[in-house]
């Protein structure tokens, strides 16, 4: 069997750790996001740091809309923040954070913090399992797909990755995840091009040396031979070795925290000089149903404890970059598989919601908070959940074309759709003009009436011109339908929207057009 073919066939069995001289990892094939990274920016050194918070964040506890402060409250009597103990965030009246997240709200208020209300996507699912591959391959809620959404970006630079490979210009891997399992976010079309760091403890008994002991069995004969062999075809483990060897020095991170310990050795990749374009980390445990928050003092507890890691884990991360003056070359990210409702339960604790907010970080992204805060009822059901404000793919071709200098007309290929831009990084990263102006817009551009409705009501939307999008919601997150999704000229516009068939009830009314979009709230009755 040729390499490439055993690397194609053997990469889907992600499950069964490899060896490097006792490094415990995982190496894939060909991972087309990484591969059209590398090619899209070759004459940069820009790398994106993905944080995976695993089990579905609960987003309103974790930015918290101070101008709705009332509904908010009244929704999450048991777990809410008190409103004397929010975060406050340089130049904002409307939005804070919670009070463990002391790391995040320095790094805003130094200009580095970007915060996306209620990002999601159409019909939400919340399957742990099924919305993470559609967050991971950018999927739509009724598509399966077979590749990542890095993946694919990849494939356009190095369609026959792993053959040639490494060679002088890409002599390190092309993504690496710190996880047992490589992410389904680097699958390409053929194979995976990303690796996978099993644990903090593999990566250092790599540079030591250290080859984890085998059983005195036939089985442990055979696993002492897989190693050799992987020993001799993988050629990863040299540039690693060399890239940690050359940052002897770092600066402190958190005890007992695993974020931490895992972008401890990314910053530590970045610094040494390791061409690697993406990096993935993940923390678990953000499956919070029940006992959320501590009896008595709500701003303590489990999910007060996920977020004070989390936080203090990006600032001594982005610290420690900027002691070994290699900050300027990482853009971060966090995401989760879905948000939280908008009721708590009667557990302390929140369940399975739709959209919520993400963070974005760097020394190259715009500060600001993006969007408007959610809109809450009056008297939220535990059926309620945010409504989406920005696509999840829309972050995505931002971070695409503005960071590592994707071009616009190769978008849509890529993430198989039309997708919004954002203005997350600032023009320098790419010459890509960013600080566009109206994007948390205070201006009314959407309207219908009557409101409340019992059969029709008219929408009346307002287009600066372009691609425009007019969708319709329910408080379920469900698209009922697309009213609007082609390009216009510049203009005030309306749409008759029959919900006779619809059960009584709130639905969101979503217009989108260019970087700006609005969500308006109808309300059907008999």
């Amino acid at each position: 069997m040729k390499r490439r073919d055993f690397l194609k066939f053997t990469a889907p069995a992600a499950i069964l750790p490899s060896f490097i001289n006792g490094f415990s990892i995982q190496a894939f094939g060909s991972s087309p996001l990484l591969a059209a990274l590398e090619g899209a920016a070759t004459d940069n050194d820009h790398v994106l740091v993905m944080i995976q918070l695993v089990g579905g964040n609960d987003g309103l506890n974790m930015v918290i809309p101070l101008d709705q402060y009332g509904k908010y409250q009244a929704a999450r009597t048991n777990i809410a923040i008190p409103e004397g103990k929010v975060l406050r965030l340089a130049g904002q009246t409307k939005t804070g954070i919670h009070p463990s997240m002391t790391g995040i709200q320095q790094l805003y208020n130094d200009g580095h913090v970007a915060l996306i209300h209620s990002v999601g996507y159409p019909s939400p699912n919340f399957s742990h399992f099924r919305a993470t591959d559609i967050w991971l391959t950018g999927s739509d809620a009724n598509q399966v797909l077979a590749t990542g959404w890095t993946g694919r970006y990849l494939n356009y630079d190095y369609p026959n990755y792993p053959v040639g490979y490494p060679n002088a210009d890409m002599p390190d891997p092309l993504a690496i995840q710190i996880g047992s399992i490589v992410s389904p976010a680097f699958q390409g079309p053929a194979v995976n091009m990303g690796m996978a760091v099993t644990s903090a403890t593999s990566f250092y008994n790599l540079l030591d040396g250290v080859e984890d002991p085998v059983p005195n069995t036939k089985a442990g004969k055979e696993l002492k031979y897989i190693r050799l062999i992987q020993q001799q075809t993988n050629k990863f483990a040299d540039s690693i070795k060399a890239a940690a060897a050359r940052v002897p020095n770092q600066g402190a991170y958190p005890a007992n925290n695993h974020l931490a310990d895992q972008l401890k050795i990314v910053a530590r990749l970045v610094a040494g000089g390791l061409k690697t374009r993406v990096y993935m980390v993940s923390m678990g445990g953000f499956d919070t149903h029940a006992s959320q928050v501590n009896a008595g003092d709500t701003t303590t507890g489990e999910h007060a404890d996920l977020l004070e890691k989390v936080s203090s884990a990006i600032k001594a991360f982005v610290d420690d970059l900027k002691g070994l003056k290699k900050s300027q070359r990482v853009v971060g990210m966090t995401f989760s598989e879905f948000g939280r409702r908008i009721k708590s339960n009667g557990s302390t604790g929140t369940d399975h919601g739709a959209a919520a907010p993400m963070i974005v970080f760097g020394d190259y992204v715009n500060q600001q908070v993006l969007g408007n805060t959610p809109t809450l009822p009056d008297n939220a059901t535990v059926a309620d959940n945010v409504p989406m404000q920005y696509d999840f793919r829309s972050v995505y071709a931002s971070l695409l074309e503005q960071w590592f200098c994707v071009k616009n007309a190769d978008l849509n290929s890529i993430l198989l759709n039309n997708y919004q831009s954002l203005p997350l990084v600032n023009g320098l990263a790419c010459g890509v003009v960013t600080n566009l102006p109206d994007i948390n817009n205070e201006n009314t551009l959407i309207t219908n009436y009557p409101n409340p409705f019992s059969s029709k009501t008219v929408i009346t939307y307002k287009t600066r011109g372009g691609h425009t999008l007019l969708q319709v919601f329910d408080t379920m997150g469900r698209l009922i339908r697309s009213l609007v999704d082609k390009d216009h000229a510049a203009g005030t516009y309306t749409v008759t929207f029959d919900g006779e068939a619809l059960p009584n009830g709130v639905y969101y009314a979503r217009l989108q057009n260019g970087v700006t979009q609005q969500v308006r709230t109808m309300m059907k009755v008999r």
